[in-house]
């Protein structure tokens, strides 16, 4: 059974900064497209930034410049370092891996990231 397990969540100040880390077990993960996906109450779940395999990066309008994914395949870990917070990124986010960029796909349970003052 793939195991996701996402860290780092917490409240902080607008402006602020936050570190997620996503930490994969049980999968070969050189093999899989990485990625953050976030999802607000009442809003649908929406692709914040992606790695793929190859290493090519994918962000949304709305955090580029702000957001840096990374992968490090030794540790079977992606990271997702957001600085400059804004009070509209409030959201559960959650580490996704899919297989091959298409294949099937596994999903954290979340972790909660709270902006505010």
């Amino acid at each position: 059974q793939v195991q996701l397990v996402e860290s780092g969540g917490g409240l902080v100040q607008p402006g602020g900064s936050l570190r997620l880390s996503c930490a994969a077990s049980r999968i070969t993960f050189t093999l899989y497209d990485m990625g953050w996906y976030r999802q607000a109450p009442g809003k649908q779940r929406e692709l914040v930034a992606k790695v793929t395999r190859g290493g090519s990066l994918n962000y949304a309008d709305s955090v580029k410049g702000r957001f840096t994914i990374s992968r490090d395949n030794a540790k079977n870990t992606v990271y997702l370092q957001m600085d400059n917070l804004k009070p509209e990124d409030t959201a559960s986010y959650y580490c996704n891996a899919v297989l091959w960029g298409s294949g099937p796909q596994y999903w954290g349970q979340g972790t909660q990231v709270t902006v505010s003052s």
